[in-house]
């Protein structure tokens, strides 16, 4: 015993750590699929159908948000707390989680700790052990003052019950997952009932912003900018991932609320005051970006709207956020290196610092991947149902690949074989399309061919 025991762990630490990240992902969804499908985790006590359980727990675990039930109305409450585990598993990573325990109970971290930890956060070795230590305390310090702030509106609604309510919104939120139980009042309703009201929206909206920053940026605002005035030092810069980042998302927030609020204002927005339309618009732009909540109908969105979300769905939030997409750097990047193009430049130049040719080379991977991932869902899901028109099977599969979970009511109505491709387009976009690519691909012990070769000389455009 103890020989296949030792034999295990040997094979496991062979595995790249990419692998690893990747097999943790569906380890969890397949233990949250099994919880769902007992009929305990069901309000009409009956066992949910396994693709039915599937489909709920990877929109979980990958942090998404579509749903082919009401969460409330379907799920009982132990049904809902496997669902809030697996939105929390799944927003921070298992790695994190358990590198995280490691560091509780004063273990030493391993080298191969720190090498899954790092890949699981893009952070630096050096610093693994503090971003960790700061991940979680960060994250359950926000999602308790965001929980603390929703009670105020729910707890008078709701009585007792608006507690768990209002940390299940919170834990979601934060996780950019988009699930609600909001359907205790009305089933599918999510957040139209909040939709002027500031307190709610802007609660939740900063979760959902924070969230989708990446701990990375977190962490070099709280070192750079909050410790040293605590210490009374004066501050740093920030560094240039985090400028890049902070910028993007300001722009993405300011432009989608402009574009919203102009396209829906005779609209989806019509019948509220300025305030409401304003707070309903910020809102929906701050959740197309990977979140997934709605204060207004989707599916009676104009389809330039519709168009619109699309893009900031594609876009998605930073990297190793809570958030999906093919990530806000990853669109500069590729900004960057057009412009370079168009001025005849060797180098895409960003902020002054030039930007190396292999991060040009995985942007634009990752977004042909994505695109492609999107394509293929998108003609399955108008392949298998001929009601679906195309801009919402777009927007369906979109709203999969950028585990933001928003939907113009296409997901209840999906076929097993559609079902089956949004699963693949949710996971696909959790765990990124290259880095699923490596965990098939990656070869232990493969080394770089270091022949020189020809150089192939091809005309493009």
């Amino acid at each position: 015993m103890g020989k296949e025991i030792s034999t295990l762990k040997r094979r496991l630490k062979s595995i790249p750590p990419v692998r690893l990240i990747v097999g943790s992902f569906l380890v969890v969804i397949v233990i949250g699929t099994i919880l769902l499908a007992l009929p305990a985790a069901a309000r009409d006590g009956r066992p949910t159908p396994f693709v039915d359980a599937l489909f709920t727990s990877t929109s979980a675990v990958c942090v998404t948000g579509l749903v082919l039930y009401d969460t409330w109305s379907h799920w009982n409450e132990f049904g809902q707390v496997v669902i809030l585990c697996l939105i929390q598993i799944g927003g921070l990573g298992l790695v994190t989680f358990t590198t995280g325990f490691s560091l509780l109970v004063r273990r030493k971290l391993g080298f191969r700790t720190i090498r899954l930890a790092t890949e699981n956060t893009s952070g630096s070795v050096i610093h693994i052990t503090r971003l960790i230590r700061m991940i979680l305390a960060f994250t359950f310090f926000c999602e308790i003052i965001g929980a603390g702030l929703l009670m105020l509106r729910l707890v008078p609604k709701f009585g007792n019950y608006g507690i768990w309510v209002s940390f299940f919104t919170a834990v979601s939120a934060f996780c950019n997952a988009g699930f609600d139980i909001m359907g205790c009042a009305a089933p599918g309703s999510s957040l139209t009932a909040y939709a002027g009201d500031p307190l709610v929206c802007l609660t939740v909206g900063a979760l959902v912003v924070i969230g989708g920053l990446g701990f990375v940026v977190i962490s070099d605002f709280f070192t750079a900018k909050l410790q040293p005035r605590l210490h009374g030092k004066a501050s740093s810069a920030l560094n240039f991932h985090s400028k890049i980042v902070l910028r993007t998302t300001a722009v993405l927030l300011i432009l989608g609320t402009v574009l919203f609020f102009i396209l829906e204002l005779d609209n989806t927005l019509s019948g509220m005051n300025f305030g409401e339309q304003l707070n309903a618009a910020f809102f929906q732009s701050v959740s197309a970006r990977t979140a997934g909540f709605n204060t207004i109908p989707i599916g009676r969105e104009k389809d330039f709207t519709k168009l619109i979300t699309i893009i900031l769905m594609f876009i998605g939030a930073s990297p190793a956020s809570t958030g999906g997409g093919v990530k806000t750097t990853t669109i500069v990047v590729l900004l960057a290196a057009v412009a370079s193009v168009i001025h005849n430049d060797d180098d895409a130049i960003l902020l002054k610092h030039r930007l190396d040719r292999s991060t040009v080379y995985r942007a634009l991977s990752i977004v042909f991947l994505a695109v492609l991932t999107i394509f293929v869902t998108t003609g399955i899901i108008t392949g298998t149902n001929s009601s679906t028109d195309t801009i919402n099977a777009l927007f369906e599969a979109t709203s999969a690949f950028g585990t933001v979970g928003l939907s113009t009511g296409v997901t209840p109505t999906l076929t097993e074989t559609a079902k089956a491709a949004v699963i693949c387009t949710m996971f696909i976009g959790r765990v990124g399309p290259v880095s699923l690519s490596l965990a098939f691909t990656l070869r232990k012990g493969r080394s770089s061919n270091s022949s020189v070769l020809p150089e192939g000389r091809i005309v493009v455009g």
